[in-house]
């Protein structure tokens, strides 16, 4: 297995694009080393199969979707209220929308999981973990709500993400906005 660092990198980089573009029947090796710009046979010199291409590129994705420590710093600097975690979830949104290619290569890995077993298990422990770690942040920078409260957070944010980013004609801007209020106020209690 060839050992560059930054064109492993590249690489997923261009399968997480790729992935987005033609969805998983799409990704190919050829498919990746053309997106890279690199000569042909590159990725299969980096991945050990398939498998490892579509494992390793999720575990890229999530990499890229994970706000910098500072950014979180500054976004919890108010008091934390309902209006608050109203506000984390229109970053949320925000972030993805700017990273729309991640969110859509990540729907495209979680069909194909419907198919593939080993990728389906690597999955439910990632998304598990990130919402594991998603609750205990929540809990502690102290706002309001429990893990439940969280976890039926996450599931509407969710489809409201899956919504925004396939029909993204939808939901307008403004109505985006609303809908992510109203979203918090029902379920996250008041102080």
């Amino acid at each position: 297995m060839a050992r560059n660092p930054e064109r492993r990198l590249a690489l997923l980089d261009a399968a997480i694009d790729v992935l987005a573009r033609e969805g998983a029947r799409g990704l190919t090796f050829r498919a990746v080393d053309a997106q890279a710009g690199v000569p042909a046979g590159t990725a299969s010199n980096y991945f050990t199969g398939r498998d490892d291409l579509l494992t390793q590129a999720g575990s890229r994705i999530h990499v890229r979707m994970t706000p910098a420590p500072e950014q979180i710093d500054t976004a919890l600097r108010p008091e934390p209220s309902r209006e608050l975690v109203a506000e984390l979830m229109k970053w949320l949104v925000r972030r993805m929308t700017e990273e729309r290619t991640g969110h859509l290569a990540m729907l495209e890995l979680r069909l194909e999981a419907t198919r593939r077993p080993a990728l389906q298990a690597r999955l439910n422990r990632t998304v598990r973990e990130e919402l594991d770690r998603n609750i205990r942040f929540h809990l502690d920078a102290g706002l309001p709500g429990d893990a439940d409260t969280v976890l039926v957070l996450y599931l509407a944010m969710t489809g409201l993400l899956l919504e925004h980013l396939t029909l993204p004609g939808m939901l307008p801007g403004e109505e985006l906005d609303r809908v992510i209020e109203t979203v918090v106020e029902r379920i996250v209690p008041a102080r």
